[in-house]
């Protein structure tokens, strides 16, 4: 009987490379074709775990977990100091879809630097900035600005306590003046207290109080704002 041979299918040369060339958990540094680098993990052709990326334009680097492809975990960001060319760390925390998000760290120019939390790259949240001027600031934000509820500490040690609105002093809070001795408490908007009560507040132990203490505010005839006060309500029942 006669044998039928029948050609074996051949899978083109081009299925074998594009399985080659795909990307799947860790790999050698590969480059894209602007020059950026990445060495870690991929899963389906995206970054995916563990990995490092550099920029080639600013030589920035990103060292941390990734996310089909984004920032999304945690990591750290830095870039080249400009003059000594050592490298730098902007930001140390946690990442959601590329943008810093969670509790995390940046570091600013001239040695400013928030430690807090953030929502879609802003400082949205509980956080603690610390100025170049030596000022102090702890509360709540939202969308980068001072909001809600916190404190300014300044370098003499004068503090605010209370409420922030766009980054300004905003709502009832209190301010110690410590260096006077003297105490603001009342109602602020956009940065200008408006009303409020000054008080004397640790006059004795300040270090630059004062000349004279601010005296009680007290009725010069009390019987008589009294005597006036009913003879109102008695005309009124009339």
């Amino acid at each position: 009987m006669p044998i039928v041979k029948y050609p074996r299918a051949t899978e083109p040369l081009w299925h074998e490379w594009d399985r080659k060339a795909q990307k799947y958990g860790l790999r050698h540094t590969v480059y894209a074709v602007n020059g950026d680098q990445y060495t870690g993990e991929w899963l389906d052709n995206l970054k995916h775990g563990k990995g490092t990326q550099l920029w080639k334009h600013t030589r920035a680097i990103y060292s941390g977990d990734w996310k089909f492809g984004k920032r999304d975990g945690y990591g750290s960001y830095s870039i080249p100091d400009p003059v000594t060319k050592e490298y730098k760390k902007v930001y140390a925390g946690w990442w959601k879809n590329d943008k810093k998000c969670g509790y995390g760290t940046m570091f600013y120019p001239g040695g400013e630097r928030y430690e807090g939390e953030w929502s879609g790259g802003l400082r949205s949240g509980w956080g603690r900035v610390y100025y170049r001027d030596g000022s102090i600031y702890e509360g709540q934000w939202l969308e980068d600005e001072p909001d809600g509820q916190g404190m300014l500490r300044l370098p003499n040690e004068n503090r605010y306590e209370g409420g922030w609105k766009d980054g300004k002093k905003h709502g009832p809070g209190k301010f110690f003046y410590l260096d006077k001795g003297q105490l603001f408490e009342g109602i602020w908007a956009a940065d200008i207290p408006k009303c409020g009560i000054l008080i004397d507040f640790g006059r004795d132990e300040a270090p630059a109080p004062t000349q004279y203490p601010i005296p009680k505010i007290e009725l010069a005839d009390p019987d008589g704002v009294l005597a006036e006060a009913w003879a109102m309500f008695d005309d009124s029942q009339n």
